[in-house]
């Protein structure tokens, strides 16, 4: 088995500006590299950009400019971008270095003495927007069959691969192979498509009268090479390929080629021929992920839906837009990208989850252990709620090992969110601000003790994704760069040093608010009722049936509880009610402390008018019962599968 990790995104074409598509797939590799790089295996990241063919060169005499000038331009854009985003990739390969071109040249010189590549005449159908040839059977109701749009008419002579005589060596390789594509199902599209069309030779040139703008054939100056067959070469003369020999040998096969299922065909048909033609070994595994949708329609410029990552960075932090790219999509499959779901995801995990747990943890050590880090005894994770706590928190090490493997990151993610709420589940347990009112300063140490390891090890499996604030996280605990032979250990962190107080890592963020259309206003009754209304008094103290269904009750989780600033009575919450989070001012704070009341499912006024309190909104009320001095939260008696429940 391989040990070194090679993987690879595609390169980007520089006539536009980079948008979520290129984001998600280059972020995608950076946490992959990451997570080998903690496993100390050498690891080799490349990302890069496409500079050639007839896209650039159009793009480029749209905005009046030479072709070189349109990538110089452009492929700045990328690379701001990769550093906005925390990408750590070891290489960034541009087409037009000399490096790459004349690699791609010695290829084509090989190929073409040895017969693999012949020059003929053609006839045929063309898609710009594509750069491909059609024949006539492939085109859908005249269109090209992969963007939909109309294709040229275009006879003239050029040069081909002979890739038509590998299609019986490609089927077999895929079936023997079953790597090799990824997932499953790609695999069989590509299958497919090679049982039931008989492979094409490749036209691999564009003469220049028509195109100037690429890698000019060696053997034929009129000529250029067609894109894709210069393009798909960047993975291998990028490490070493024919001017470094240990280096290539290194790094190849590639472990993991990243690409869009929209470019399946060329990388999982064309590149593995080209590659059998040169003799060079192909790469272990092609892994094509899904689209990000806007709803159930595809991103597109044309139809003004496109995401722009450095927008979203901007508003709500690196980390979190690399947290959401990767925890949303099942890899392969689609996935939807709205604003309010990355809203919902961000405070339901980071704000409510984990930050909180961070907050409640951090705050407790200051207020019940002096501030420090409590001895932990190695017995403390042996029984009880303590050891089911820290098998869960294992059961995330392993869950996110196997995604990794698997390529099912965001089922890795997952079930370390499940460790995080586990672990404020665990404090509803045992109830350290009991405990401490008890006196039982070692109960009380165990368990924050325990919260604050597995905020470690949560921190470590998900610093690949969030490096900044797991970085942060960690600090807090006098912890640094994440040691992964630590994570089935327990005890790590030092006891007796200082734990600071600190700002919430992942402060909540409220959904944008629609304007609302302005009604018209309602024209005044002039006319009296012909029926006079009949008027019931009301006995003094006594309400109607319909004056109590006036009154929505429901159920709410409180999420978040802090006090309120200069109000010693008052406590600051967010409460969960059904999919919504509402933020209510109780004036609890002398009964209960923050601490003790996150997690607790309480009842609610959900349809009173919100007010200022201490100039802080209030969105309800919660309902308490009190006699004398004691105050208590009305509660519901066991869990229900869901919050804002109507109460009945």
């Amino acid at each position: 088995m391989k040990k070194n990790y090679y993987v690879t995104t595609p390169i980007y074409y520089v006539n536009d500006q980079p948008h979520i598509g290129h984001a998600y797939t280059t972020l995608l590799a950076d946490v992959l590299a990451n997570y080998h790089r903690l496993l100390d295996t050498p690891t080799f990241f490349l990302t890069g950009t496409d500079e050639h063919g007839q896209k650039v060169q159009q793009a480029a005499d749209k905005n009046g400019i030479t072709a070189q000038e349109q990538c110089d331009q452009t492929v700045v854009r990328f690379q701001e971008l990769w550093d906005r985003l925390e990408i750590t990739n070891d290489d960034f390969i541009r087409t037009t270095e000399p490096r790459h071109k004349k690699i791609v040249q010695e290829v084509l010189q090989d190929l073409y003495d040895r017969d693999e590549i012949y020059r003929a005449e053609y006839e045929g159908w063309y898609c710009v927007g594509c750069e491909r040839f059609f024949t006539e059977k492939d085109l859908v109701d005249g269109n090209c069959p992969d963007c939909g749009k109309k294709v040229e008419a275009i006879q003239e002579a050029n040069y081909f691969f002979r890739m038509s005589k590998y299609q019986d060596w490609l089927i077999n390789h895929i079936e023997t192979h079953p790597e090799f594509i990824q997932p499953a199902f790609r695999a069989n599209e590509t299958l497919g498509f090679l049982k039931t069309k008989e492979l094409q030779d490749l036209c691999i040139s564009r003469p220049k009268a028509r195109l100037a703008w690429g890698i000019e054939l060696p053997f034929d100056h009129e000529f250029v090479t067609y894109v894709w067959f210069d393009a798909l070469l960047n993975y291998i003369t990028a490490i070493g390929y024919k001017s470094d020999d240990k280096k290539f040998n290194q790094w190849w096969p590639a472990t993991q080629q990243l690409i869009g299922k929209d470019i399946l065909t060329t990388h999982t048909v064309y590149w593995p021929t080209m590659l059998k033609a040169m003799g060079v070994e192909l790469p272990q595994s092609v892994f094509a992920h899904g689209w990000w949708l806007t709803g159930r329609t595809k991103m597109s410029k044309s139809l003004g839906n496109v995401v722009d990552p450095m927008e979203m960075v901007d508003r709500y932090g690196v980390d979190a837009f690399r947290y959401f790219l990767v925890a949303e999509m099942t890899l392969g499959q689609d996935a939807s990208f709205t604003e309010e779901a990355f809203i919902r995801r961000y405070n339901s995990d980071l704000a409510n989850d984990l930050g909180n747990l961070l907050s409640r943890t951090v705050n407790m050590l200051g207020r019940y252990c002096n501030g420090t880090f409590p001895t932990l005894g190695k017995t403390a994770i042996e029984t009880g709620p303590e050891k089911e706590l820290w098998e869960t928190v294992q059961q995330a090490v392993i869950d996110m090992e196997e995604s990794i493997n698997t390529m099912r990151l965001n089922n890795g993610i997952a079930s370390v969110l499940t460790a995080v709420r586990k672990v404020n589940q665990y404090f509803e347990i045992k109830q350290p601000w009991t405990l401490a009112k008890e006196g039982k300063t070692e109960d009380v140490a165990t368990t924050l003790g325990l919260a604050a390891e597995a905020l470690r090890v949560c921190s470590a499996l998900l610093y690949p994704v969030m490096p900044k604030q797991m970085s942060a996280l960690r600090s807090i605990f006098g912890l640094t760069k994440p040691n992964l032979e630590h994570l089935r250990i327990f005890g790590v962190i030092t006891a007796g040093i200082t734990i600071p107080k600190i700002d919430p890592l992942f402060p909540r963020v409220e959904q944008p608010k629609e304007e609302k259309p302005s009604q018209p206003t309602q024209k005044k009754q002039t006319k009296k009722s012909a029926t006079p209304q009949k008027t019931t008094e009301k006995q003094e103290g006594i309400i109607t049936y319909d004056d109590v269904m006036n009154v929505k009750l429901c159920t709410a989780k409180i999420v978040t509880a802090a006090k309120l600033e200069g109000a010693d009575k008052l406590l600051k919450l967010q409460v969960k009610v059904g999919d919504e989070t509402r933020q209510i001012i109780a004036g609890i704070a002398q009964h209960y402390s923050a601490e003790e009341i996150i997690g607790k499912t309480i009842i609610i006024v959900a349809n009173l008018k919100p007010a200022k309190i201490r100039g802080v909104e209030s969105q309800g009320m919660l309902l308490c019962a009190s006699t004398g001095d004691h105050l208590k939260l009305i509660t519901v008696d066991g869990e229900l599968p869901n919050t804002g429940a109507l109460v009945k």
